[in-house]
C-alpha cells in the first residue's frame, strides 16, 4: 500500500508508513500497554497542556514516522491509495491544532474545548456495533486500537467555516473495521453517535445531541477515510476527539465525527447533526466544494491556519485536493443538489 503525494498538478506515489503495532509511538506509550485492565483516564499527554492558560506548551515533536513520511522516497505504487500533503507544507504546531478546536458539546469558542474537555474520562470506553450487522457486539477501545497496524498520515483538514490545516493523524482505514464488523449486503450507511455526557459536557443548547454523523458505505471503505486514535504520534488529545473519531479528508470538518461510542449500520440516509440544525447550510454529503457557497460565505478560498502570525488566504481545492481519489464516488450526481 502506498502514499500520494501532491506537487502541484502532478501526483507521485510513496509507500504508506506502516508501523508494526509494538513499535508505533501511540502504542508503545499508550496506558493500555502497561495497564490494559485499567478503569481510570491515560496520564495527560506530556506535550498538551490540561490548563492552556497557565502553562504554556512545549514544542511539539515529530516523531520518526512523520519525518519519514516528508522524505518521499519513491514507490512503484498506483494513485488509488492514501494521500499525503506536499512535503514542503509542515504540519500545523500541535499548540495551534489542540486549541483551536470546534467541539460544539464543551462550547462554542475556539478555546473551549481546550479549557473544558480535560473533564471526560476515556476509561473504560465501552463501543456498540448496532443495526444491519451479523451480530451485534460491544467492544472494548483498546481492542480496537490494537485491531490493525497502525499508520500514520498527513491530511489536510477544511473547516466548512472557511479555514483549513495540515494535520498528522495515527489510525487505519476504517474499512478494516468495517470488515471485522460485517454488515449486511442491505447496510447502505454507517453512522456514527458521539459521546454525550451532561456531566462533563455542557452542551450547546439549541442542538440535538448526541452527535450523530454518516457516510455512505462507498465513502467509509473509501482507503482515504482513517478511523484514528492519535495526532502527532500521540493519543488524541480530548478536545481533537479522544479516544477513537473518524477523519474524512475531503469533507469539511464537522463529518469526521469524535469520541464515538456506537456505529450504527443502516439502509437508509441517516440523520446528522447539522443537516438536522440547518439543513440548507449543511447537507448530507458535505464535500469540500469551492464552487459550492455556504448560505452567508463562500467557499473558493480558505484560511490556512499555520505558525504565522497571519493566515494565509489560499484558494480551495476540489474535494480537499483529493479528487483523484474519491471523485468517481459521485460520478453522474449534481454536486450542488447533493450538497
Amino acid at each position: 500500500m502506498a502514499v500520494i503525494c501532491n506537487r502541484g498538478n502532478q501526483h507521485h506515489a510513496y509507500p504508506q508508513i506502516a508501523q508494526p503495532r509494538s513499535h508505533h509511538p501511540l502504542l508503545r506509550d499508550h496506558p493500555a500497554a502497561r495497564l490494559r485492565a485499567a478503569s481510570t483516564n491515560p496520564p495527560p499527554l506530556p506535550h498538551l497542556r490540561r490548563h492552556p492558560r497557565r502553562r504554556r506548551p512545549r514544542r511539539p515533536h515529530y516523531p520518526l514516522s512523520h519525518r519519514s513520511a516528508n522524505l518521499c522516497v519513491r514507490s512503484r505504487a498506483t494513485q488509488n491509495h492514501p494521500q499525503q500533503v506536499h512535503p514542503r507544507r509542515p504540519p500545523n504546531p500541535l499548540a495551534k491544532a489542540s486549541t483551536y478546536n470546534n467541539f460544539y458539546e464543551y462550547g462554542t469558542d475556539k478555546s473551549d474545548p481546550s479549557h473544558e474537555a480535560y473533564r471526560l474520562q476515556t476509561r473504560p470506553w465501552p463501543i456498540q456495533i448496532t443495526g444491519m450487522v451479523k451480530k451485534p457486539q460491544t467492544i472494548n477501545i483498546d481492542d480496537l486500537i490494537h485491531y490493525r497496524p497502525l499508520e500514520s498520515r498527513v491530511y489536510r483538514h477544511r473547516c466548512v467555516e472557511a479555514w483549513s490545516m495540515i494535520i498528522p493523524w495515527d489510525g487505519y482505514s476504517l474499512s478494516e473495521f468495517i470488515n471485522f464488523c460485517q454488515p449486511l449486503p442491505s447496510a447502505k450507511y454507517v453512522q456514527f453517535f458521539s459521546y454525550n455526557n451532561k456531566k462533563v459536557m455542557p452542551d450547546e443548547p439549541g442542538y440535538d445531541w448526541p452527535y450523530r454523523e454518516g457516510l455512505r458505505m462507498d465513502e467509509a471503505m473509501n482507503p482515504l477515510t482513517l478511523l484514528t486514535f492519535g495526532c502527532y504520534g500521540q493519543v488524541l488529545p480530548n478536545q481533537n476527539g479522544a479516544p477513537v473519531r473518524v477523519i474524512v479528508p475531503w469533507k469539511y470538518g464537522y463529518k469526521s465525527a469524535k469520541a464515538i461510542v456506537r456505529f450504527h449500520f443502516t439502509d437508509k440516509e441517516p440523520a446528522t447533526t447539522w443537516n438536522v440544525a440547518d439543513g440548507r447550510e449543511y447537507g448530507f454529503y458535505s464535500n469540500v466544494n469551492p464552487n459550492y457557497d455556504n448560505a452567508r460565505w463562500s467557499q473558493a478560498h480558505e484560511r490556512r491556519l499555520d505558525s504565522s502570525t497571519f493566515p494565509r488566504n489560499i484558494p480551495t481545492q476540489m474535494f480537499n485536493g483529493y479528487g483523484d481519489q474519491v471523485a468517481s464516488l459521485y460520478a453522474g450526481m449534481d454536486l450542488k443538489k447533493f450538497y
